[in-house]
């Protein structure tokens, strides 16, 4: 998705919100309960659909979200911001941000970085890196870190994740909430161990921003 002047939409590649945790469709709330339900999770923060890729998609982000917006900063040679998401509701606010980027990875080829801060219980991260829990399981961050990244200047360790073996997925902390870093094809998760730095968005000018085609991980 391209941006589209001032004048722009905040339209919705997907007209619903979804599951944060499987991106299964949610019963709304009504008016018996204020909740979105998941027929398999039950009562979640929704996942709300990609926003614009454009300065617009990032103001928005930026001002529903009650949590950090972690960018990779400065991004890597030859990479794009790809995917802008939150998960929460008007009323609460986002209780989690995604930021999806792309570029060449590594060893060759494709690659896609999410990024996700969230408060426990969300799910959005785990769902990415596609555990079953919403959080990351007891005892995973203990042992030596398998990565480090500056965290808004901070040196903040990550131990990895297993999960899947199309992708390689990172949790740690950072600003009392969870830091996830998940990294799509497995190898590409060599750029997490590569000086990586992060910083809010929050915290960035608009306008310095290079955008790319929408990310096919957030479909």
């Amino acid at each position: 998705m391209t941006a589209h002047g001032d004048g722009e939409t905040l339209t919705a590649m997907r007209p619903e919100p979804t599951c944060p945790r499987c991106g299964g469709g949610l019963q709304p709330p009504g008016l018996m309960s204020s909740a979105w339900v998941c027929d398999r999770h039950g009562g979640v923060d929704p996942r709300q659909p990609p926003l614009p890729l454009s300065d617009a998609g990032v103001d928005h982000l930026v001002r529903m979200a009650k949590v950090p917006a972690w960018l990779p900063w400065p991004l890597p040679a030859g990479w794009l911001v790809t995917g802008l998401v939150w998960a929460g509701d008007e009323r609460s606010g986002g209780r989690a941000t995604l930021v999806a980027v792309s570029g060449p990875a590594p060893l060759g080829g494709a690659a896609d970085l999410l990024v996700v801060a969230e408060e426990p219980g969300v799910g959005l991260g785990a769902g990415c890196a596609g555990l079953p829990g919403p959080d990351p399981g007891e005892g995973l961050l203990q042992g030596t870190p398998a990565a480090r990244v500056r965290v808004a200047g901070h040196e903040t360790p990550l131990w990895e994740v297993p999960g899947p073996p199309d992708r390689t997925s990172y949790v740690g902390e950072a600003a009392g909430r969870w830091l996830w870093v998940i990294a799509w094809p497995e190898t590409a998760g060599l750029v997490v161990q590569d000086d990586l730095h992060l910083d809010d968005l929050h915290r960035r000018p608009p306008g310095d921003l290079p955008f790319g085609a929408a990310c096919p991980r957030l479909g």
